[in-house]
């Protein structure tokens, strides 16, 4: 009976991360990096976060001002574009929502414009950039980003193709009209669902 039982919940498992999974991924307990040209070596005292463009106030924060902001501990499983997809990363980090405030968007900030050390950027509605599980992350699974994984700051947007989810974050610029980022201007989609199977424009 304990057999059966212990059967049981492992096909359970099995058929969570079979649903929990978008179409033409494959499951990972690594945490691959992949990355375009060399990797920025940032240190903390010369780190620095800037949101500007259609905002009624622009705002820098060094490392110190933004820690002191609230922390967020999220549980979110992440998918790349290259088809491997790891379940269950603990990220902890602030919530883009938490540094721009209720009132610092203006009526026409529809777009945003992430950019990074090292030159990268990519693009995002700001409606997805103020969802509740979009954070500034600075931890993963309990340990400080490594520069390899984009520390010490990276944007994570969970519901996105991880290109999206912006190594060594320096700022966010909000437009008007979309801009495209950097695998966006080479032919990746302007979105990303990784549950549509958005990874190319055509």
């Amino acid at each position: 009976m304990y057999q059966n039982n212990e059967k049981t919940n492992m096909e359970t498992r099995d058929d969570v991360s079979v649903n929990r999974t978008p179409p033409g991924q494959k499951l990972t307990e690594k945490f691959p990096v992949l990355t375009y040209g060399d990797i920025p070596q940032i240190p903390l005292t010369e780190w620095s976060f800037t949101i500007d463009g259609l905002v009624n106030n622009k705002i820098t924060f060094n490392w110190e001002e933004i820690m002191s902001f609230k922390q967020t501990i999220l549980t979110k499983d992440f998918h790349c574009v290259t088809q491997w997809s790891r379940l269950d990363n603990l990220w902890e980090g602030i919530r883009v929502k938490d540094l721009i405030g209720k009132n610092n968007l203006k009526s026409n900030a529809k777009y945003a414009l992430i950019y990074c050390y090292g030159g990268y950027t990519t693009n995002l509605p700001s409606e997805v950039l103020l969802e509740d599980d979009v954070l500034l992350a600075h931890k993963h699974d309990g340990d400080s980003l490594s520069p390899e994984h984009g520390g010490p700051m990276r944007l994570v947007v969970p519901k996105l193709y991880a290109w999206k989810s912006a190594k060594w974050i320096k700022g966010i610029n909000f437009i008007e009209n979309e801009e495209l980022g950097f695998w966006e201007n080479l032919g990746y989609h302007s979105y990303g669902d990784p549950w549509k199977e958005q990874r190319f424009k055509f």
